[in-house]
Order: structure tokens, then C-alpha cells, then sequence
């Protein structure tokens, strides 16, 4: 039996576009309204398994408006819509739709929004059809651990990877995106190319769209030669562009039009190459706190949070800690050739009661010196800095409490001894910290911190 749709929508030429496009795809439009007073009529009469519901209609009375009273009835929606405004990012939020797209879109984008957004609401309500089996939770290689969180993040990534929608991977510091990009890509059918990965906070703000776009010979002073962008490379496979969040704006807007168009110019040419690229973005920041602060457009988004995968941190996935710790000790004493092969039992409580703030990434850092460093086939303790928790409280009952230069400058140390004195780039003290790499040396010179601190 076909699936039953309403149009809520008062552009008629819009509209009538999504009918033909549902239609092709075997859905069942049963009807269009332009005002939210027409569609409740048609919902009472037609009875529609989901709505596509744009924002401004005919009225006093918007989607959104339309858009609480289908959660009461528990009648699934999803936004189509062309208002970018930012005031309405959180009204649209609170309403808690299955999906929102952009005007304008592909059909192929519309019709596997519907099918993820499908996919969720009947999951949400034990129900899958025959052709919506869950997918079985099987390890993919690279991601380590059985817990809870870690499994949602598994089936997540089953579903979607073959899709190509895009995908954003919201997480702390060294919880694993690159990891959960490469695992998108590896079960994608665009497997047999290769994954092009660009950290986007690492790309000099002069040279952002030479590298993403390419640039034609004579495009600029020193540009002696033509030279293919991340984009091209990527044609017919996946791009993995890491920390979204520090594009400029002027960028967003180029990035937004291979969202929206499927294709790019290179700098210095005048015509216009198709590609065939799956975007997968990943972020440490709050994307909706920066749009909230005009530093992150509200329709590129959109775009991206098609499909949002959170990842959990260390700390909350904590039995998984024993596993991963022995999965990085196999790997550090391959690769070192050193014969240790166990954890002592005291040392795994340690790990399991740290805070874990640089997450994954700091316990593959503490393993790797812990092999290289151990005289005996098993690792006995670990030697972890002190936490913020429980540093403090000592100092007081001491008598003695530091000024915040002291304690920012000590914070520092300890990031950077994490990190094993690298500032900047992947898996550096800046990016623990949530900040540019620029300020923290910065704060560096002026809190007399060497660069080469180790």
C-alpha cells in the first residue's frame, strides 16, 4: 500500500513540483493546502502518514504553528522550506521534525531524506516494515567497544553509508570522527576510491577555495600551474571535511552552492565542472550556538544536518575503555615490536576512573608511550596527569589557591604534555582546547611557555 502525503505548501509551482517528484518515487499525494486552516481539513478527511511542511503559509498561522499540532497527533513531519532566517532556527528545532531541506533540492535528496526520516519514526515506535529490518550490529573495523552509546553509533552508520546524503559528526575532541568518515565511506559505494580528508581549520584563510575549488594557471601571482581542488579529487567518491566549523563565511557560501548545485569553478576559470561528491562534515563546536552568533549560515546547516551522528565521549562509554586500552597495546607493540601483551588490573582502574578530556585520542597517546616505555611483558600503572576535580580542592585545603594565570598557564602545560608538546594541527594542544592554534601561542609567549615544552 503506498504511503499517504499532504503538501503543505503555498507556492504552487513549488508544489506541484513535489507532487510529481512523490509520485515518480510511489508515494501517494493526497492532497496540497496552502494555509494551515486547508490543511487540517485534509488531515481530518485524508488521514496522511506524513506532511511536508513548508514555514510561511497563506495566513496568520505558520508551519511551525501546524507543525505542534501534528506532534500531538503524532503525525510525522518534515520542513521544506526556503526561510533561512536565523530567529527561527530554535522554533524549528523545538518542534521536533524528522527532517528539513533547503529549497531547492534535488528529487534524489528528497527521497532519501524521506526514507531516513521513514526509517527513524517507525523505529522510534517499534515498528519496521519488512523491507526496514534493523540492521544487525556487527563490528566495523577501526571502532572498538560494545557499549550502549557506541552501538546506536554503529547502526547509525549502517544506515546512512550507503545513502548519498550528507552527514554530520558532532563530537569532543578524540572521540573518533575521522574514524566514523572513513567507516561511512568504506560501507558506501563509492568505496573503491579513495576518501579525500581536509581539516578545514589547518587550510591558510588566503589559500581556502585554491585548495578546496583548484585554481587555473595564471589565476593569481604564483599560481605557475593548474591545480585540481579537493572537490575534483574526491568526484565519484567521499570528501571528509573535519572542523566545518572554522570555514569563513565567504567560504560557507561557495560550499553551500556544491551542496546545492553538485558542481564548482575552479579560481580564475569561467566555466562550471559537475561532480558527483558525498559530503561528510565534522565539528567540536556547537554549529547551532554558531549561527545563533552570525558565524555559521543557518541554510548550510541545514544542508549538513541532514543526518547528525553524535559521538559519545570516553567518559561516557567507559566499558569500552578496557577494550580499546588493549586494542591500542596489540597495535603499539606490533608496530614496536615489543613483547607486551597485559594490563594489570590496578592499571585499568586507573583508566576507567580518569576523566579522559582529550577522550580517545589521549588514551592511544598514553598507550603508545606506555609500550614503548614498559620493561616488562604487562603495563603495571599509568602515570596520568591530575584532573582539574580533584587538583583543586587539595590547593584550598592547603591553604594556598592560584591565580588564574597560574592556573591557565598550568592548564596549557597539561594539554600540550597530552599531546606531547604538538600546538597545532590534528590531535594538537589547540584543538583540545577548543581554540584557535594562533591565540594559544599566543598565550603561550605571553605566559612564558616554550614552544618545544614536552
Amino acid at each position: 500500500m503506498k504511503e499517504k502525503i499532504l503538501i503543505v505548501e503555498d507556492e504552487f509551482i513549488v508544489a506541484n513540483d513535489l507532487k510529481i517528484m512523490l509520485h515518480k518515487a510511489g508515494y501517494q499525494v493526497v492532497g496540497i493546502a496552502s494555509s494551515v486552516i486547508q490543511a487540517r481539513k485534509l488531515i481530518a478527511d485524508k488521514n496522511p502518514d506524513w506532511v511536508l511542511l513548508d514555514i510561511m503559509l497563506k495566513g496568520d498561522l505558520t508551519g511551525i504553528d501546524l507543525a505542534w499540532e501534528l506532534r500531538e497527533m503524532n503525525v510525522p513531519f518534515l520542513y521544506i522550506s526556503a526561510n533561512t532566517n536565523q530567529s527561527t532556527l530554535e522554533a524549528v528545532k523545538a518542534t521536533q521534525p524528522y527532517g528539513f531541506m533547503v529549497k531547492p533540492f534535488r528529487e534524489r535528496d528528497l527521497i532519501v531524506m524521506l526514507d531516513i526520516a521513514k526509517y527513524r519514526f517507525n523505529e522510534e515506535n517499534g515498528v519496521l516494515g519488512e523491507n526496514q529490518s534493523k540492521p544487525e550490529i556487527e563490528e566495523i573495523e577501526g571502532i572498538v567497544g560494545k557499549s550502549p552509546l557506541l552501538k546506536e553509533v554503529i547502526e547509525k552508520i549502517k544506515i546512512v553509508a550507503p545513502a548519498p546524503t550528507s552527514v554530520l559528526i558532532l563530537g569532543e575532541s578524540g572521540t573518533g570522527k575521522e574514524r566514523v568518515a572513513h567507516a561511512l565511506h568504506d560501507l558506501s559505494e563509492n568505496k573503491s576510491n579513495p576518501i579525500v580528508v581536509v581539516n578545514c581549520a589547518a587550510l591558510p584563510q588566503s589559500l581556502i577555495e585554491s585548495e578546496l575549488f583548484g585554481h587555473e594557471k595564471g589565476a593569481f601571482t604564483g599560481a605557475n600551474a593548474l591545480r585540481i581542488g579537493k572537490f575534483e579529487q574526491a568526484n565519484n567518491s567521499t570528501i571528509f571535511l573535519d572542523e566545518i566549523g572554522e570555514l569563513p563565511l565567504d567560504s560557507q557560501v561557495k560550499l553551500l552552492r556544491v551542496l546545492q548545485e553538485k558542481e564548482i569553478q575552479r579560481l580564475g576559470g569561467n566555466k562550471t565542472i559537475k561532480i558527483n561528491v558525498r559530503i561528510v562534515a565534522a565539528t567540536n563546536r556547537s554549529l547551532e550556538k554558531e549561527v545563533a552568533e552570525g558565524r555559521f549560515r543557518l541554510d548550510l546547516y541545514y544542508r549538513l544536518n541532514v543526518f547528525p551522528i553524535q559521538l559519545p565521549t570516553l567518559k561516557e562509554r567507559a566499558e569500552d575503555i578496557e577494550a580499546l586500552a588493549y586494542h591500542f597495546m596489540k597495535k603499539y607493540a606490533a608496530s614496536s615490536r615489543k613483547n607486551v601483551n597485559s594490563i594489570s588490573q590496578f592499571a585499568l582502574e586507573q583508566l576507567k576512573n580518569y576523566n579522559w578530556p582529550g577522550n580517545i585520542r589521549e588514551l592511544e597517546h598514553l598507550m603508545e608511550r606506555n609500550v614503548l616505555l614498559a620493561k616488562t611483558t604487562e603495563i603495571e600503572k599509568f602515570d596520568l596527569p591530575s584532573t582539574v576535580s580533584n587538583a583543586v580542592p587539595f590547593e584550598v585545603h592547603m591553604g594556598k589557591l592560584k591565580s588564574m594565570e597560574d592556573m591557565e598557564k598550568e592548564h596549557i602545560m597539561n594539554a600540550l604534555h597530552l599531546c606531547d608538546g604538538k600546538v597545532s594541527g590534528s590531535g594538537g594542544a589547540a584543538e583540545l582546547l577548543k581554540m584557535q592554534p594562533q591565540t594559544l601561542y599566543s598565550k603561550m609567549k605571553k605566559l612564558g611557555i616554550k614552544q618545544g615544552y614536552n
